[in-house]
């Protein structure tokens, strides 16, 4: 079995992959400072309490976007797990040509969905991840990352709301019945809710109309994938494991 992990700003997804399946995954907050140590018992934790021994485990692939816990976290594989994990990133083989400016600047976030989107799905694709950040990614019919728009994720905007307005709640992120609200915390819902919908679907539309392509595939993933993917038909399919199958596919193209 091979274990993936997933590194984002705000949660960690570690996850067993085999063959097409995902059959145990798990979280932890990253922001959370740890040592190589507790990284290495934290992981094998994880293994125990599902049962599964980690010496199962014949490799490990990595795709972050915190540069500042990457040298514990890959001593504390190394040292619990006897492996070296691969890390997506330049050198890696990902089947992918990134035509963007200047491609490091690429998180290995949005390449490991790109290519997951464009292997399972097709191009031409726009991948959206309703993460920490909200990131609508152009993959094009040939298979090559073409251009990117990165917006506030929309937890960001409620904790800027509450943290700027001495008088306004922190509030749960959902949508109200009406957006014609009567109280403070569903005016914000619809606010916040409403507009971000308008948002995404405006900028999927913008997108389109100077790509020139009317009928493109739209693949969302994230904490708040799911809600936005209800909410507007500008979003055809919601695959929450998008990042740990991209992982997959970029360690199959580069183990030996």
């Amino acid at each position: 079995m091979i274990l993936g992990i997933d590194v984002g700003n705000t949660n960690t997804e570690l996850a067993v992959l085999v063959g097409d399946e995902i059959p145990y995954s798990w979280r932890f907050v990253t922001k959370t400072p740890r040592t190589s140590d507790e990284y290495g018992v934290l992981i094998k934790s994880f293994f125990r309490n599902s049962m599964i021994s980690v010496d199962e485990v014949y490799s490990v692939i990595i795709a972050s976007v915190v540069p500042n816990i990457m040298y514990s976290l890959t001593n504390g594989i190394k040292k619990y797990i006897g492996l070296d994990p691969m890390v997506v990133g330049p050198g890696i083989k990902t089947g992918m040509p990134i035509h963007t400016a200047d491609p490091t600047e690429v998180g290995a976030d949005r390449i490991v969905d790109a290519v997951a989107a464009y292997n399972i799905y097709g191009g031409p694709v726009i991948v959206t991840d309703f993460g920490t950040a909200t990131t609508f990614d152009y993959v094009n019919k040939e298979g090559a990352f073409v251009a990117a728009v990165t917006t506030p994720g929309i937890q960001i905007a409620v904790d800027a709301l509450w943290k700027n307005a001495a008088k306004l709640p922190n509030i749960e992120i959902k949508k109200p019945a009406s957006i014609l609200a009567k109280d403070t915390v569903t005016s914000m819902q619809a606010g916040l809710v409403y507009g971000y919908i308008g948002q995404v679907e405006y900028i999927i539309e913008q997108m389109k109309k100077e790509i020139g392509i009317d009928e493109i595939k739209v693949v969302a993933t994230g904490g708040y994938g799911r809600l936005f993917y209800q909410e507007t038909k500008s979003i055809h399919v919601y695959d929450p494991q998008l990042s740990l199958k991209g992982l997959k596919i970029i360690h199959d193209k580069n183990f030996k």
